[in-house]
């Protein structure tokens, strides 16, 4: 877990305590629908459950499949203190933008919310040194953690692949505690 917790070519976006006795990694993709599946329906309740009452610190990582989850990732990362309420709306309406034929434009209208501008916006999606840092977490998780599929959680050194429910992750998480 030592080597999972180096940081890589971007700061970890973390949620929950330092002291929490369990750690979790996901390793997500902005237009994986079970990643979204478990951002809506399962993380809200880890979050109310462990991470809100200090017994799990929550890391996301970028593991983007195509460029839309790219600029997804991109996009959260330039949102600054913003960027878990961009990953939850970009995961809440991920069908409305990452099947859309004009990805751009459905986008903006959701970066807007999170006071983009069109000049912001551009800005971001142009950045090539974010971009090759978004690429080299995620090369980094398939290299040195054999991350192949999202989601995918390392929770205190142990892999679990899938989008798990609330039991599952209560069943991994509660013996750890």
């Amino acid at each position: 877990m030592a080597e999972v917790l180096k940081e890589g070519a971007l700061p970890d976006k973390v949620k929950g305590s330092a002291d929490a006795r369990v750690t979790v990694v996901e390793y997500a993709s902005m237009t994986c629908s079970h990643c979204a599946h478990f951002a809506v329906n399962t993380y809200p309740e880890v979050e109310k459950k462990y991470i809100d009452t200090g017994k799990v610190r929550f890391i996301l990582r970028e593991f983007p499949f195509d460029p839309r989850a790219e600029a997804g990732f991109m996009l959260a990362r330039c949102a600054g203190d913003n960027y878990f309420p961009m990953i939850d709306v970009l995961f809440r309406q991920q069908m409305n933008w990452a099947a859309a034929e004009n990805v751009k434009d459905a986008m903006f209208q959701l970066a807007k919310l999170a006071g983009f501008t069109q000049e912001s916006f551009n800005a971001c999606l142009t950045d090539q040194n974010l971009l090759d840092q978004v690429r080299a977490v995620q090369k980094r998780g398939a290299e040195e953690f054999r991350i192949d599929s999202t989601p995918t959680f390392i929770i205190n050194g142990k892999v679990y692949k899938g989008a798990l429910s609330i039991d599952e992750f209560s069943a991994v998480i509660d013996p750890l505690l």
